[in-house]
């Protein structure tokens, strides 16, 4: 019996290489399915996905909103700064007032943290100046001065201190402090709707089914996410991968789906998201 193909789509980091090592590897069950792996940066795999281009795929909170009619949120792969998150780092400490007026090297506009930026500037991006680079470019538009900030996701929250590069505010910590300990929501895996109701079901369990394996066997399981862990010996990257893949991974739960309401909402409340998504997760 011939496999049912389907493509999915995640970061090429050490999370998320964690995450889907058992389907990379054949380690479970995969119920006739047969994935093809897409490795692309968080904008590429939101531009996708808002192109409905990937049956399932990582994806930013903040792009959820834009791609909702196309896509279902899996209960699994959450990505959430429980304490911790994006940060704006500079060669200097900068105060909130004095980072509106300076250039602001960003890693995409359909990130979470470009929104998280705008919610605790309390300001549109239309308002504040901003560069848009690859987020492993960031540390390099900063040193080079072509920005005065950055706002630095992935591994460079625990390696900015190797490029002398100060942290103004880290957003996770901002948000925890603003909503009653809620994590950041920062990325989700969708599954695209034109897979049938009942299909999608059984692949939200064979994706949870990954996670769970490479919590249960963390050891190769790292050792496999070492070969996405760029300038990162072992254990940075098992710390990094402890950061976002734990039990928030597992299931968001009721606070973790209300952190994603709260933020969207938030969003469109100031105008930042055009349409106020309701979530809808795979059963």
């Amino acid at each position: 019996m011939e496999r049912r193909k389907l493509t999915l789509g995640h970061s090429p980091d050490p999370d998320d290489a964690f995450m889907f090592y058992a389907l990379a590897k054949h380690l479970i069950p995969e119920h006739g399915y047969g994935f093809e792996h897409r490795l692309e940066d968080i904008q590429t795999l939101n531009e996708r996905a808002g192109r409905g281009e990937l049956d399932i795929t990582a994806i930013s909170i903040h792009a959820y909103a834009s791609v909702c009619g196309q896509y279902a949120l899996l209960p699994s792969g959450a990505s959430m700064g429980d304490g911790y998150g994006p940060m704006l780092v500079a060669k200097e400490l900068y105060s909130r007032e004095e980072i509106a007026r300076k250039t602001i090297a960003v890693p995409g506009l359909l990130t979470s943290a470009f929104l998280a930026l705008q919610l605790w500037l309390g300001k549109p991006a239309a308002d504040f100046k901003y560069l848009v680079v690859p987020f492993d470019k960031i540390f390099q538009a900063v040193r080079e001065g072509q920005a005065d900030v950055g706002l630095i996701i992935h591994e460079g929250q625990l390696t900015y201190a190797n490029e002398a590069l100060q942290v103004c505010v880290d957003l996770g910590v901002w948000w925890g402090t603003e909503n009653g300990g809620l994590p950041l929501p920062l990325g989700g895996n969708v599954i695209h709707k034109r897979i049938p109701a009942e299909e999608r079901k059984i692949i939200s369990d064979i994706v949870a089914a990954s996670i769970q394996y490479s919590l249960d066997h963390r050891g190769p399981a790292v050792d496999y996410a070492l070969n996405f862990a760029r300038d990162m010996d072992r254990s940075l990257a098992d710390r990094f991968v402890g950061m976002y893949v734990n039990h928030w991974t597992l299931d968001y739960g009721d606070k973790g789906r209300e952190s994603i309401r709260r933020f969207l909402r938030r969003g469109y409340e100031m105008g930042l998201i055009k349409h106020l998504p309701e979530l809808e997760f795979v059963a």
